[in-house]
């Protein structure tokens, strides 16, 4: 069967599914392998389940209504570019090391005040969740949002070719992945290859003209800039002490999203709106009504507490940035902080750099928890633990009245689970 065909049973089916646990009447199974999976052997479950086909590369599995193939992530994926292509819209791509998501959801609440737009859901941001998010996308679609995650290069490479993008955006080029991209100059050269395919495909790309690095790796592009008084869509920080205030044509913006490091993730959506001729009327409206969840930069405030929750994940790059807005919200401050992952070499020296830099900003009191956090040289006012056990264990202090709390770390150390121990 070709893809082509492929493509015919897919517009009259209801979509596709990885998974026979959420599978639906009529859609099409495919097959996925990993390390310690194999969805070949699920594909009659699939069918009698109600799947309308099987997409499977093993013989063994092979039904009267399954389609043989040599592998069956390289057909997911050659079938999303193909109905990519088929629905010919237009595609914004978004990569970078910090603040994808909230980019993301950010442009959606603004474009979708005007447009029919779908966008990545949740962190399905990789070879497979790339493919399934284009899958999502139909006639009645006026704009896609992709987000391209990746912790290798190449990858960006690979998952530009698939979605095509038409416009794209790089939040920024942080420490993270170190371990997979081999140093900070490999984030940026993985990164940057979606500027590579703008450049080579002449389509659009969005620079905040603030970042040096932006600007350097975009030479070439045609772009829109936005951010400084120099640039084409000039964007104002006008509060950001609180929730951020953002100026842009007289008219004031007020989102619920806390952190000077959150000013480019807003400023990026309202030069898109700008861009689709969103009317600033409906920018302001749809920034507004942006509240963040999953654990990102969530306030939680409880009596005369404020709880900033930002559990979701964590690089030394991020984690600084957050530090830094905790000391800019006043002088009662504490924060618990778990181990970054995926750091390679530099992994210690960076987490004693995170102690280092709480230490010089005068956070008042710092934990930090998990094997290399707890091996790190802790400076006065500040505990380590080498695992969130010994931390609930040893900890039973009772936070002061008017503190603000930080909570930040790496997905994997679920730093989330603070909140359960600590007494108001």
């Amino acid at each position: 069967m070709t893809i082509a065909e492929l493509h015919f049973h897919f517009l009259n089916s209801n979509g596709v599914c990885t998974d026979t646990r959420s599978l639906e009447e009529n859609q099409i199974y495919f097959a996925l392998k990993g390390e310690n999976f194999n969805g070949n052997k699920f594909a009659q479950q699939a069918l009698k389940s109600g799947a309308s086909l099987a997409i499977v590369d093993e013989k063994e599995y092979v039904t009267d209504r399954s389609v043989l193939v040599d592998d069956v992530l390289t057909t997911l994926q050659q079938l999303a570019n193909y109905h990519r292509n088929y629905l010919d819209l237009p595609i914004i791509g978004i990569t970078g090391s910090n603040g994808k998501t909230t980019t993301k959801e950010l442009i959606y609440a603004v474009l979708s005040e005007q447009y029919n737009v779908i966008a990545t859901k949740g962190n399905l941001n990789n070879h497979i969740g790339v493919p399934l998010t284009l899958l999502t996308m139909d006639d009645s679609t006026e704009i896609g949002i992709v987000e391209m995650g990746a912790n290798h290069q190449g990858e960006i490479k690979m998952l530009s070719e698939i979605a095509q993008p038409n416009f794209g955006y790089i939040t920024n080029f942080g420490k993270a992945h170190l371990e997979g991209f081999g140093g900070f100059e490999g984030v940026i050269k993985g990164k940057s290859e979606l500027y590579n395919y703008l450049r080579e495909n002449n389509e659009l790309v969005f620079i905040n003209d603030q970042d040096e690095i932006q600007v350097r790796q975009s030479a070439n592009i045609v772009s829109k800039t936005f951010g400084s008084s120099q640039s084409e869509y000039p964007v104002y920080l006008e509060d950001g002490s609180g929730n951020l205030k953002i100026t842009v044509g007289g008219t004031t913006i007020t989102s619920n999203l806390i952190g000077t490091y959150n000013f480019s993730n807003i400023a990026v959506a309202m030069a898109m709106g700008n861009h689709f001729d969103v009317p600033l009327t409906h920018i302001k409206n749809g920034i507004e009504k942006y509240v963040p969840s999953n654990n990102r930069s969530q306030i939680i405030d409880k009596d005369t507490y404020k709880i900033i929750l930002d559990a979701y994940n964590a690089n030394p790059t991020s984690m600084a940035a957050a530090l830094k807005n905790l000391q800019a919200t006043g002088t009662n401050t504490i924060a618990f902080i778990g181990d970054m992952f995926e750091v390679g070499e530099t992994s210690k020296t960076e987490h004693q750099a995170i102690l280092d830099l709480a230490h010089n900003l005068n956070i008042s009191q710092v934990y930090a928890i998990g094997p290399d956090f707890g091996t790190s040289s802790p400076h006065p006012m500040q505990k380590v633990y080498e695992s969130y056990d010994a931390f609930a264990k040893a900890y039973s202090k009772q936070i002061p009245v008017d503190t603000t709390v930080l909570i930040k770390g790496s997905r994997g150390m679920k730093m989330e689970r603070i909140l359960e121990p600590l007494s108001f």
